[in-house]
């Protein structure tokens, strides 16, 4: 089973939960917004994914979940038996609780960007199969240090450290992978007071679902092939034919997965 920890009713799974449903692969969804409470790690839980969200990961008084997640991600890096995967906050969250600093980056990054996969990345079973340099969506302003018990895999120009990585199977994703044109639209709704006061520095609304009917397709393929290797990490896929969402794209885009 993979565990999903929402932050906040806006940033859900994506395309992520669409590649567990096409696999049949159980997920529950905890959305500590909604005042569920963090789940607590059993022997049917394989991997756990934690989104984004809006807040700082110090503001454990104004959001107390913070601090029962913290406790939670602790508890995963100590143990090392389940995947996990935090994506943009959860990123920042994973990283905390593994003793690094989360501060903020000397630039906010919104909208497509380039990120650039260093020596360790490429060697790395999460970006098995996957292009050096691509682009990804972005939407933050802070940053995360690299842990003590860490490494670096990613970088972009604007931002040092794109993805970390402990032990054998935890890793932060400062970047989003599974964002859907529905979703950009949300967020850009939803946060457009930030887009407005970041007015020609980011992306607006209409340069970003300009970029994603141009990306989209390359994006969707990167994606699937991302998820493939994380729950190939996390003994998910094995003994399984695969089956992959968005299936619209494989004629225009021509590529065979690797699996």
């Amino acid at each position: 089973m993979v565990i999903f920890i929402k932050h906040i009713d806006i940033e859900g799974p994506g395309t992520i939960a669409d590649f567990l449903e096409d696999n049949k692969i159980e997920y529950a969804v905890v959305d500590l917004s909604q005042g569920d409470k963090v789940p607590k790690l059993h022997k049917d839980i394989q991997a756990v994914i934690s989104l984004g969200g809006p807040m700082n990961v110090y503001e454990e008084e104004k959001y107390s979940f913070l601090r029962d997640e913290d406790i939670l991600l602790q508890k995963i890096i100590v143990e090392g038996k389940v995947s996990f995967l935090g994506i943009c906050l959860g990123a920042q969250l994973i990283a905390k609780a593994a003793g690094a600093r989360v501060t903020k980056n000397p630039a906010k990054e919104i909208g497509w960007y380039k990120i650039v996969v260093n020596d360790s990345g490429l060697r790395d079973d999460l970006f098995k199969d996957l292009p050096e340099i691509f682009k990804v969506f972005q939407w933050h302003g802070d940053t995360f240090g690299i842990p003590a018990n860490g490494k670096r895999l990613v970088f972009s120009e604007l931002c040092q450290n794109q993805t970390l990585k402990i032990g054998r199977n935890i890793y932060g994703i400062q970047f989003h992978v599974e964002v859907t044109k529905d979703m950009i639209i949300q967020w850009a709704d939803t946060y457009k007071g930030e887009l407005e006061s970041l007015n020609g520095i980011v992306s607006d609304k209409k340069k970003m679902l300009e970029d994603y009917s141009k990306l989209e397709g390359a994006y969707m393929k990167q994606a699937e092939q991302f998820y493939v290797n994380f729950f190939n990490i996390a003994d998910l896929l094995k003994n399984r034919n695969y089956s992959f969402p968005h299936k619209q794209y494989d004629n225009q885009l021509g590529f065979n997965l690797v699996v």
